[in-house]
């Protein structure tokens, strides 16, 4: 029986509250306005992964390697200038014993080919960077709100495969083997995570 509209959302307090469990998660998003970054979110790994250490009675900030922030800034696709925002960054998290990761969406796509090994076109947008992680169920980002709202959700597939623990590729970013070792490195460190491999390559 689908989900109603009322189960999606409270599904999505739900995956606030429990990303803000993580004080990390918290700090970094109470700061980040002072930045000033065009479209910056906080994403992927310290917020899904939050959630999969409370469903496994961890910590909540067990197993998370590092934070990611997103932004996007057309106007200058430079490394330097995102080196100079990854230094701003790391000095407004100087005292948290984390490392955050900042990365300008807008010049993606010159360096994915080099590093991962697949072409990736241009995007448009921050959300768009989101979409494209290789896990479906891990594109997921939080955005500070005015005031004192709750941050803003940016789940374009929903949560639900997020709480059964589903990882199957993204077909936005179909690459197979990064997302193979990607699936068994989260599986390493979450044992009840289930992996989906599509039909052509199922064994």
């Amino acid at each position: 029986m689908p989900r109603s509209s009322d189960d999606g959302a409270a599904l999505r307090r739900r995956f606030v509250g429990e990303a803000l469990q993580n004080p990390y998660n918290a700090a970094i998003l109470e700061r980040l306005p002072l930045l000033g970054l065009p479209d910056a979110w906080l994403v992927a790994g310290c917020l899904f992964q939050t959630v999969w250490n409370l469903r496994s009675g961890f910590a909540p900030t067990a197993h998370i390697k590092d934070y990611d922030l997103f932004y996007f800034d057309a106007a200058d696709l430079s490394a330097q200038a995102e080196q100079a925002v990854q230094a701003r960054v790391s000095a407004l998290v100087a005292d948290l014993p984390i490392t955050v990761e900042a990365k300008n969406q807008a010049r993606v796509h010159l360096w994915y080919e080099d590093w991962c090994g697949h072409p990736y076109g241009a995007l448009r947008s921050s959300r768009e960077g989101i979409e494209r992680f290789l896990i479906p169920c891990t594109c997921v980002g939080l955005q500070p709100a005015l005031g004192q709202q709750s941050p803003v959700l940016h789940a374009p597939n929903g949560l639900e495969e997020l709480y059964a623990g589903l990882l199957r590729p993204n077909p936005l970013c179909p690459h197979l083997p990064l997302f193979q070792a990607k699936a068994r490195s989260y599986r390493d460190r979450w044992h009840w995570l289930g992996i989906r491999q599509p039909a052509a390559t199922a064994e």
